[in-house]
């Protein structure tokens, strides 16, 4: 039964979200768009990524083949950004409450960026979404760290330990 293992990395998903957004806004402006040289040069652009990816993967859920990252994406500000996530986050849940096991499991074509096609078990789909983020989270809370700032732990153990105990086996 792969359906309550990809929901429970989307709850995850959020969770983790939310807590960078946190630690996010106990840094100043300078902090959040200090150039740092990193894969994206700042936080700010860091997050702008991380929504903007998860609002290409739910785009192309829903039979659409975006082309380019969203205008949104590029250099918005952080309350645009977090806004955002709150947006791609409801209308992910509400598309995700939708899935049957026999959804999960079939095979799904869709187009990169650049056009090409491709095709992925949505399950593979989904777990590479959350993996995704959880990558980039990760380079932020680095960030925060070089510009002085504590992140917050976004570990999945450390979300499931938030979790009643009987949820956790």
């Amino acid at each position: 039964m792969m359906l309550p293992y990809v929901l429970e990395h989307f709850a995850y998903n959020k969770w983790a979200n939310d807590r960078t957004a946190d630690a996010i806004r106990t840094l100043s402006t300078e902090q959040a768009h200090r150039d740092l040289g990193s894969s994206f040069p700042t936080i700010a652009a860091t997050a702008a990524h991380i929504a903007s990816a998860e609002w290409i993967w739910l785009r192309r859920w829903k039979g659409e083949s975006p082309t380019a990252h969203p205008d949104w994406s590029k250099h918005a500000a952080l309350d645009v950004i977090f806004a955002k996530f709150a947006e791609i986050e409801a209308e992910r849940a509400a598309w995700l409450a939708t899935l049957t096991e026999a959804e999960i499991d079939r095979v799904m074509a869709f187009r990169l960026l650049n056009g090409q096609e491709d095709h992925q078990r949505l399950s593979s789909q989904l777990m590479h979404l959350v993996n995704h983020s959880t990558y980039h989270r990760g380079q932020i809370a680095g960030m925060i760290r070089q510009v002085g700032g504590t992140p917050l732990s976004t570990d999945l153990i450390a979300y499931r330990r938030t979790l009643p105990v009987f949820s956790r086996e």
